[in-house]
């Protein structure tokens, strides 16, 4: 058996991941009309870069370079990024981005900062960064604070190598905001760390602070302090009877009626609004005197119809023309199919509009007794087709609620407008449909 020596480490002991030096995988080349700077902060990296550049022919190859993916893999550490880009050697050249880390100043007014306010915290976790922070400390680089670096032959200000390598750490910048902060001199965790501590320190502080003040509010008077009523756990989880709830109000006779709107420049048209809150009102009359919803199974259709029939008027007049042209355009109809569809619902409700959009073929029984009947009553001119009875200029329709329905039409037109009122009884229908 081998002692292990006192403060040496053990070989199977597990190390903690370094926090202050991380590396990046080489980037996925990219167009090069494509922006390398998607965020504030990223772009804020590329300014400082080019503000320096003495020679622009190098920058636009260094971006060309970035663009082809020329640049290994990035590791930054505090106050440096380090990458091997490849020029036009086979060997590729090491090359650095210096720039100045924060003091211990610098690092206590920016975490202070965040601290402060839960949001900026908030940002950060969701990899943003908040303009605050930035004012806190220099944290974003100016122009002159970037110092490059190569192994390369050309001493451009800097290098197309290095440019390079600016171009690609605003990516890097752009995916995660937490790479500027250890360029500065701190990693993630380092950060994250303080911040929790500095959190809980301020809201301990805030905590304490407020009970204070309710301390001193409950004594302000001459009395005993007030002190506040508790619970035991055990009596709050006690198994216990509620009361029973009081009855429900009762159900009012009718719906209410809504109030007057204004017309008013810019306003929504009185008489649309009036007409909504009158169907709201009688919608949820219905639905707490019954529990149904009498609308819900309606399709936009046939809630357009219901609510076209429900206001006053053919549809055709100048009071009403604006009504039907709106439902009519959002159903993707026409303003006279939708005045036969309401001449329909105004008369058999959905069972009418059925009957004026589904023919279909009704069993032997009272369709086969209805012509004997019409015969008898002299009205021999009826041939049948479907679930119609037609002349030239007269139609009954059985319905599936086994009512026939009255339609009329200019001889030879073919076109047919509900009439008169349903009735069991096709002689009865048809004396409905002439008035007699």
């Amino acid at each position: 058996m081998i002692a292990h020596r006192p403060g040496a480490e053990r070989r199977d002991a597990p190390r903690r991941p370094d926090d202050r030096r991380r590396t990046f995988p080489p980037l996925v080349p990219r167009p090069g009309d494509e922006p390398f700077a998607a965020s504030w902060w990223g772009n804020a990296w590329v300014d400082a870069l080019e503000d320096t550049a003495l020679d622009a022919a190098r920058l636009a190859r260094g971006r060309a370079y970035a663009g082809r993916g020329h640049v290994d893999a990035i590791t930054v550490t505090p106050g440096r990024v380090t990458a091997y880009v490849h020029g036009s050697r086979p060997r590729p050249y090491r090359t650095d981005i210096r720039l100045r880390t924060l003091g211990d100043d610098d690092w206590d007014r920016l975490l202070e900062t965040a601290a402060a306010r839960p949001d900026h915290i908030a940002a950060l976790l969701d990899k943003d960064v908040p303009h605050a922070l930035v004012a806190a400390a220099d944290l974003l680089p100016v122009p002159g604070d970037l110092i490059p670096d190569c192994s390369c032959p050309d001493d451009g200000f800097p290098c197309k190598h290095a440019a390079a390598l600016c171009y690609q750490t605003a990516r890097i910048l752009d995916e995660d905001p937490f790479v500027l902060f250890l360029m500065r001199g701190r990693g993630e965790g380092e950060i994250l760390a303080e911040l929790t501590r500095r959190n809980a320190t301020l809201s301990a502080a805030e905590r304490t602070a407020a009970e204070r003040t309710a301390s001193e509010r409950t004594t302000a008077g001459d009395g005993p302090p007030l002190s506040l009523a508790t619970v035991l756990a055990r009596d709050a989880l006690v198994a216990r009877t509620l009361p029973p709830l009081p009855p429900p109000l009762p159900v009012p006779p009718q719906p209410g009626r809504p109030p007057v709107y204004p017309q008013a420049p810019g306003a929504p048209d009185p008489l649309a609004l009036d007409l909504l809150a009158t169907e709201a009102a009688a919608r949820a009359h219905t639905t707490l005197a019954t529990g149904r919803d009498p609308l819900a199974r309606l399709t936009p259709w046939q809630d357009a119809v219901r609510l076209a029939a429900a206001h006053p008027g053919s549809g055709l007049t100048g009071s009403t023309r604006a009504l039907y042209t709106a439902l009519a355009r959002a159903t993707d109809r026409t303003p006279t199919e939708l005045a036969r569809a309401v001449a329909a619902w105004r008369q058999g409700g959905l069972a009418g509009l059925a009957v004026l959009e589904e023919p279909w073929d009704p069993p032997a029984g009272p369709f086969d007794r209805a012509r004997p009947a019409l015969i008898a009553a002299d009205f021999p001119d009826f041939r049948p087709r479907r679930n119609r009875l037609s002349t030239p200029a007269l139609q009954l329709r059985l319905g599936r609620d086994g009512l026939w329905y009255g339609y009329e039409s200019d001889p030879g037109r073919d076109d047919w407008w509900p009439r008169g009122t349903p009735d069991a009884d096709p002689v009865g229908a048809l004396a409905a449909l002439l008035g007699r």
